[in-house]
């Protein structure tokens, strides 16, 4: 039985990883649920509980990550306008790609840029140093856990769903693996995601990574009450995957260059 349940997640991840290699391929498409799930040779309703079963998110949450990754990449390595990269990753509304670039990443599409071209001069994020002094009465605390030998800034956030989107509802910076605590995080139900950059990262690099050096999100919701989740969070942090979603946020860059009066 064991053996049995092996092989259809592999089939099922096969599935997927099909459909989302289409998927990068053919971004400026118009691509329907029908058409992904007879790419992936299922029904519809089958193909959609498989891909969010793989990946944790439905498979147009997914395609529409890629179309604003790309659309990141672009702004940040190409001269292209606005609304020429619009169109390039699939938008026909230059008004409705704005809202959800900047609903997804943190900022409007001009705004990155200009931001990145202004940290130029000083193109590293700052060290992260965690939380000097932490409160394992309050807040959400976890522990983040890399694989040894890793040397580099771990971005840890808060977010209301498995896709890390716009700017988390808290977050903290590590200058290495350990323990953490976010305070002042609103009673609810959240994720935790955490992603590893090693030090040859620079600000350019961080934002076009899709993933950083390893990355992990919390299996389960992390429930808040009170001011306090109700256990203490543990991250194991792997290497990506081809079947992960992009990290559209560019929170940690984001509060850096408004701690520094530049946004």
């Amino acid at each position: 039985m064991v053996v049995e349940q092996r092989v259809l997640d592999l089939s099922h991840r096969v599935i997927a990883e099909r459909v989302i290699s289409v998927m990068r391929e053919r971004l400026d498409e118009t691509l329907t649920l029908e058409a992904l799930a007879e790419i992936g040779s299922l029904s519809p309703y089958h193909f959609c509980r498989v891909f969010r079963q793989v990946t944790g998110i439905p498979p147009h949450e997914f395609l529409t990550a890629l179309r604003l990754a790309a659309a990141k990449r672009l702004l940040l390595t190409t001269p292209l306008s606005v609304t020429d990269i619009c169109f390039e990753v699939g938008y026909s509304s230059l008004g409705s790609f704005t809202t959800r670039f900047t609903h997804s990443v943190g900022l409007p599409p001009l705004r990155l840029r200009q931001l990145v071209e202004g940290v130029a001069g000083s193109p590293r994020l700052a060290p992260g140093s965690g939380d000097s002094s932490i409160d394992l009465q309050a807040g959400i605390r976890g522990e983040v856990l890399v694989p040894g030998g890793f040397v580099g800034m771990i971005h840890v956030g808060v977010f209301p769903t498995r896709l890390p989107r716009s700017r988390p509802v808290g977050c903290t910076r590590l200058a290495g693996p350990g323990i953490f605590c976010i305070r002042d995080v609103p009673d609810g139900r959240y994720y935790l995601l955490a992603v590893a950059y090693s030090r040859s990262y620079d600000v350019l690099s961080y934002l076009l990574s899709e993933h950083g050096s390893y990355v992990g999100c919390s299996e389960e919701p992390v429930l808040v009450r009170g001011g306090q989740a109700l256990e203490m969070v543990k991250l194991h942090l792997r290497p990506p995957r081809s079947i992960d979603p992009p990290i559209l946020t560019a929170a940690p860059f984001v509060n850096q260059a408004i701690r520094g009066g530049l946004a």
